[in-house]
């Protein structure tokens, strides 16, 4: 892992690779090297795959309580700076799908393209507001709870059934480094209404979802594609909430035509 210094805030990143920059942004359980591996690993010999642990999450610091998606963006536009990367692209994964789409929307020069894999508008903004508020209710309790309570609560969430235990018990060793005050803020930041972006997208945008998604259903993966112009949507078989993490050859093949095609 490396570190990087951005506004104050110390960020924990792991970098593989050479070519066009391509940045990971995990959900709001693990972190980047963790949820991202095969990633790093899979595509590196075509681009430079950098996997950060957002404020709050694995080896970087705790952000402010009242960060919201608006700080968490800045963030990462700060720590694309730091290292950098020109018009990379960017992909996110679950809360890192809705970091992006606040990215965009606030530092819109800056990607070459998106790829929302699990991805909501927010939660406020992909599901009905009662469901929106009992997720983030949900996330607030379990921010409460001990590591092992934590990790026993939600992975089960996180995968379908099909995948390897081995596979599952690897991701849930990440889970127990959660930081509380860090998974508050990525909670808060998850529960907001970022739908008034889709529509004003306009760079190219590739959608990636499991069709045993429980968390991120395909309904949810219908609505963004319907609302981003252009945007194309790959669903992968057999494949739960970690979608590049269950099926990453199948996960890591779309990225690669995408951005192939992107490039052509």
């Amino acid at each position: 892992m490396e570190m990087i210094e951005v506004d104050g805030l110390p960020i924990a990143y792991e970098r593989a690779g050479a070519g066009p920059p391509l940045v990971l942004l995990h959900g709001y359980v693990g972190d980047g090297p963790t949820t991202w591996r095969r990633q790093l690993e899979g595509l590196c010999d075509e681009f430079t795959v950098v996997a950060w642990d957002a404020p709050g999450a694995g080896g970087s610091a705790d952000p402010p309580a009242s960060f919201g998606m608006a700080g968490y963006a800045d963030c990462l536009a700060g720590f694309v700076d730091r290292l950098r990367l020109e018009k990379p692209h960017v992909a996110g994964l679950s809360f890192g799908g809705a970091l992006a789409l606040e990215f965009y929307r606030r530092h819109s020069a800056v990607p070459m393209t998106l790829i929302l894999a699990s991805a909501y508008a927010g939660w406020g903004g992909s599901l009905a507001a009662d469901v929106a508020e009992q997720r983030l209710q949900q996330a607030l309790v379990l921010a409460k709870l001990s590591p092992e309570e934590f990790v026993g609560r939600l992975l089960p969430t996180m995968f379908s059934q099909a995948t390897p235990p081995e596979a599952v018990d690897a991701f849930g060793a990440s889970m127990l480094a959660f930081h509380p005050a860090g998974f508050r803020a990525m909670a808060r930041a998850s529960a907001e209404d970022l739908r008034e972006v889709l529509p004003h997208i306009n760079v190219p945008t590739l959608l990636v979802y499991g069709d045993k998604d429980v968390r991120a259903p395909l309904a949810v993966a219908e609505d963004l594609h319907a609302a981003i112009s252009g945007s194309t949507l790959v669903v992968l078989p057999d494949t739960g909430h970690l979608c590049n993490f269950e099926a990453p050859d199948e996960f890591n093949r779309a990225v690669r035509n995408f951005l192939r095609d992107t490039h052509s």
